[in-house]
């Protein structure tokens, strides 16, 4: 494979197991998603998933085996064993309220029970029922025992029911289950159980109580770090301005605006880590004094005061007593000499890494998919990387981050 393009998906093989609900319909948008993502996907209906969606859907959208019924010669001799013995990951989405129940009390009467009596990969359960449903005793004691089991929940969520009624049950989204899929198929990645912390998004300092100081980053590098190094298996805090990501699963996200409140959450988080990577556009300055109220144009222009910002990344980096993570990168977001003013930064401020990007018009630029860093060092030369995506340069940069823990 590609350096730069693996992670959790790509190769992997994941059994999506579609039961009895309502909601068995969003299983094909996420098997889709899957097959995109470059994974290999099998498909097995319950007998009530296939009253919901048929087999034919699933049939257009992967050339994995799909099938429903355990004596179903044309899925194979032993579908349950064929299918179970090459998963990487079984998910069953929905799972109902029926299906739990079997899967807990480890009965074998259907396709989707015997495979997962025939796994050795892990299990993941998204439920999906009404509220009534879910909250019932017996409903909590079974997924009490898959929890018990090592089993792997995924919501559910609350919200409005197929019934009309309003409550937890309802099937969590493709996005939030990708990142559970994402996060089990690299739990034993080349960072597991490190903690990496991850800054994205461009700080905003107030002016008045409506408007702010800030820059035009987008978070999406950021972001692409936090997905990779938790694919990888690091336990990922991102401290973010940034929209929350919908596929955290396996992260803790911290919500800011202000560059003083990034350096209170950072440093917070990045005590006894093992790597930050500080992709977030910080603002240099910040006005020296906030408006309480708004200003108007009426009152004429005023002049805004300003003063310099906390530098987080070297504070990290020069923090002594063990505070300070064993691997330090920061960004370098220019215009114009790229290299010279990393190296710069390299020194100065007492980081390992540099990735340094050009962000003026251009395929790097602020808000691109795509990206071009330049990853600069101590002991190596300037490595310029190709134009190629975000999630993709991610992975380059904790290859070169990871060789140095």
């Amino acid at each position: 494979m590609a350096e730069g393009t693996r992670g959790a998906l790509p190769g992997a093989r994941v059994v999506v197991a579609v039961t009895g609900s309502v909601a068995a319909y969003k299983a094909a948008a996420l098997v889709s998603m899957l097959v995109q993502q470059g994974t290999q996907v099998d498909v097995l209906l319950s007998a009530g998933g296939r009253r919901f969606i048929t087999e034919t859907t699933f049939r257009s959208l992967t050339d994995g085996v799909v099938a429903w019924d355990s004596f179903d010669q044309a899925a194979g001799r032993h579908p349950h064993l064929q299918v179970a013995a090459s998963a990487d990951l079984m998910a069953v989405v929905p799972a109902s309220a029926n299906t739990i129940a079997r899967l807990a009390n480890g009965t074998a009467d259907s396709l989707v029970a015997l495979t997962a009596l025939s796994l050795r990969a892990p299990l993941l359960i998204a439920p999906a029922m009404e509220a009534t449903m879910w909250q019932h005793p017996a409903t909590q004691r079974n997924v009490a025992t898959l929890r018990s089991d090592g089993v792997y929940i995924a919501g559910p969520a609350s919200g409005r029911h197929a019934s009309g009624a309003t409550g937890p049950g309802r099937l969590v989204g493709n996005d939030e289950l990708l990142g559970h899929i994402r996060m089990i198929l690299g739990r034993e990645g080349d960072l597991a159980g490190r903690r990496v912390v991850v800054t994205a998004g461009g700080t905003r300092e107030p002016v008045d109580a409506v408007r702010t100081l800030g820059n035009r980053s987008s978070g999406k590098m950021g972001n692409a770090l936090a997905r990779a190094a938790r694919d990888r298996g690091a336990v990922v805090t991102l401290v973010s301005t940034a929209e929350p990501l919908a596929d955290d699963a396996g992260m803790q996200q911290r919500r800011v605006a202000t560059a003083a409140e990034m350096l209170r959450e950072v440093s917070a988080a990045a005590e006894g880590a093992d790597m930050l990577l500080m992709a977030a556009a910080v603002a240099d300055f910040a006005p020296r004094t906030t408006v309480a109220g708004k200003l108007h144009r009426s009152e004429g222009v005023s002049a805004i005061s300003l003063e310099a910002n906390p530098d987080i990344v070297a504070t990290i980096a020069g923090a002594s007593d063990g505070r300070r993570p064993a691997v330090v990168v920061a960004f370098a977001a220019e215009t114009e000499d790229l290299v010279s003013r990393a190296q710069d930064k390299l020194q100065r401020k007492g980081v390992d890494l540099v990735a340094a990007n050009l962000v003026s018009d251009g395929p790097g630029a602020f808000g691109s998919d795509n990206g071009q860093l330049t990853i600069v060092s101590r002991d190596r030369q300037p490595e310029p990387l190709p134009l190629q995506s975000k999630e993709q340069a991610a992975h380059v940069l904790l290859d070169r981050a990871t060789a140095l823990l």
